[in-house]
């Protein structure tokens, strides 16, 4: 796995736990966590043992967002000549990519998170599959108050979820909204009232994915996102050829004859 200042990564079973680990600085996130989420997706993505990836942070907060001490020594230290704006431009598209890579992992994403989720926090969950929050939770596309344009997939994703109407009063105010507002537009799908219960609920949320067929599940969320970005007709196509390719597999006969036999079905990714 790859080695972090800010990431740790547990394993149980066929759950994977991706755990922000800066509390001290409110796992603010530096340039180089964008990297490291990176290439932690593509590994989970090749690992045949990950099933799920449940995300959540050590401290008291999800995430400050973006360090801006490093991020304005960035800007700052290397001017303001066309190469260096060409240089920022290559380096924000890296950025990026360490969230893509949430969304481009063939494995369900789950994210719970608790305290203040702000900024890139919100960039993070958009690209997850499924996001729960602690009932105290405090989110807010913050980039609007301090002079930034969200860069790495909020302005993207987020409509997706919550609509244009939310999206937009969101992502323009800057305003703070809470787990209960977040809730109520769809942001999040549980509210929970403690943090064992938060983490209690994404467990039992990746184990019901965890106990489906795993190869069909990646192939649910990869038809997803084909449709969403590509439209109905063409994700209804999509998903014809992707169902003739893949449909006949020992998953599929022994989810039969679990059936047949009235027991619960092992699936073993074949």
């Amino acid at each position: 796995m790859v080695k972090s200042e800010s990431i740790r990564v547990e394993q149980k079973g066929h759950i994977a736990y991706l755990i922000l680990d800066r509390p001290q600085k409110h796992n603010a996130m530096l340039s180089s966590f964008f990297d490291e989420m990176a290439e932690l997706f593509k590994q989970f993505n090749k690992d045949p043992s990950v099933y799920v990836v449940v995300i959540k942070a050590e401290g008291k907060n999800f995430t400050a967002g973006l360090d801006l001490k490093e991020a304005a020594e960035m800007l700052i230290g290397d001017g303001t000549g066309a190469a260096a704006r060409e240089k920022l431009r290559c380096r924000i598209l890296e950025l990026q990519d360490g969230f893509s890579w949430i969304e481009k992992c063939r494995k369900p994403v789950i994210a719970a998170a608790h305290g203040f989720c702000i900024g890139g926090g919100i960039d993070l969950l958009s690209a997850c599959d499924i996001r729960l929050a602690h009932k105290n939770t405090i989110f807010s596309i913050k980039e609007t108050k301090i002079a930034i344009i969200a860069d790495v997939g909020t302005l993207q994703r987020l409509p997706h979820i919550i609509g244009q109407g939310w999206y937009r009063e969101l992502a323009l105010t800057g305003r703070d909204f809470t787990a209960e507002e977040a809730l109520k537009m769809g942001f999040i799908t549980h509210m929970c009232e403690t943090q064992e219960d938060l983490y209690r609920q994404a467990d039992e949320i990746a184990q019901e994915i965890a106990a489906c067929a795993p190869l069909t599940v990646q192939g649910v969320k990869d038809v997803m996102n084909y449709s969403r970005d590509h439209g109905v007709y063409q994700g209804l196509e999509y998903v014809a050829q992707k169902n003739a390719a893949a449909v006949m597999s020992d998953d599929l006969n022994e989810a039969f004859a679990a059936f047949l036999e009235k027991r619960p079905p092992e699936f073993k990714g074949n």
